[in-house]
């Protein structure tokens, strides 16, 4: 009788301690858009359950399109999201809080692809290029590229909206355009396609925030822990990511729907290579945006870019030696 009794209350004691440990877990509300390898760390965030590791209980959301991520993040019903500095610059300069405190791709990881008769950037000139949209980061990375290459983006070619991957492949097959901008893991496709990989924008090594950690400075205020333990599972996901390589590479396929051994290979270094050891969301990747924007907006003229990042997150994590230890140094 006894020795049930004991069973009883230790049942008893078992479960009220599971559920004061399950109430006593942080909420995490994450969002992120389009279904590209720059969010791959939020899929491994998800798969590998590393925010449940840190007592963290996550809500992670797919939400098609940047601006309505961003009105999530100012109405308060995410926390946090994995976004491009163009929504970062756009809602800053117009009053938002909104701060970057992890930077994931720190540059263009696309390529320029065009005919096959064009065989030199040079010969660019003249031509008309496709993007999904005008005022898109592609669309900014190809200018941007085009401009380091010596190819005026805005009278030495014609730039113009033909959609998506499949859209802008059907636009070269047609003679719609003779070039567009193209990540992997879709350049095995142009090339089979007959199409020409001309130029890896990502060797210009141009300093922009294709992808990094969005909140707002209220958040970080309110709950620094919190983001401290995203800012935690985003290095841990990358080094997951640069460490495991076909693990990473199923997560390509399954989340981009991409079978081409070739491509998902091709994409897997392209992403391992960008993705920082030591993510601190430096100025730099802000203010190329900023001075793109200048010329047409005074606000972008006169803005710090230090004012759109938060280093002290990533910081905090060298300091302790957290990522030394990660990468075993």
């Amino acid at each position: 009788m006894l020795r049930k009794l004991l069973l009883a209350l230790t049942v008893v004691i078992s479960l009220v301690t599971t559920a004061t440990l399950g109430s006593a877990q942080e909420k995490l509300r994450l969002a992120w858009a389009g279904f590209s390898p720059t969010n791959s760390p939020i899929w491994v965030i998800e798969n590998r359950k590393l925010l449940q590791k840190q007592a963290v209980e996550p809500e992670i959301i797919s939400i098609g399109n940047s601006p309505t991520v961003l009105q999530a993040l100012l109405a308060g019903e995410i926390d946090a999201a994995s976004i491009s500095v163009t929504t970062l610059t756009s809602s800053r300069l117009q009053g938002a809080d909104t701060v970057m405190i992890v930077g994931v791709v720190p540059t263009f990881v696309d390529h320029i692809v065009s005919l096959s008769s064009i065989t030199k950037v040079e010969q660019l000139k003249g031509t008309t290029g496709g993007v999904n949209r005008l005022g898109t980061t592609s669309d900014l990375g190809l200018r941007l590229a085009l401009k380091k290459l010596g190819v005026d983006p805005e009278k030495d070619v014609k730039i113009i909206p033909t959609g998506g991957t499949a859209e802008r492949f059907a636009a070269l097959s047609k003679g719609l355009t003779q070039f567009t901008i193209i990540p992997e893991p879709f350049l095995t496709q142009a090339e089979k396609l007959g199409f020409r990989n001309l130029f890896n924008i990502s060797d210009l090594k141009i300093p922009f925030w294709w992808n990094g950690i969005l909140t707002r400075e209220s958040i970080v205020k309110a709950k620094r822990p919190l983001m401290l333990k995203l800012a935690r599972v985003m290095i841990e996901a990358m080094h997951i990511i640069k460490t495991e390589k076909e693990y990473a590479k199923s997560l390509f396929k399954k989340n981009l729907g991409v079978s081409d051994p070739e491509g998902l290979e091709r994409a897997y270094k392209d992403y391992a290579n960008a993705f920082p050891e030591v993510p601190y969301p430096t100025p730099d990747g802000v203010k190329t945006m900023l001075d793109d924007l200048a010329p047409k907006n005074p606000k972008a003229a006169a803005a710090d870019a230090k004012a759109f990042v938060d280093m002290s997150l990533v910081g905090e994590l060298d300091k302790s030696g957290f990522i030394k230890q990660l990468y075993r140094r």
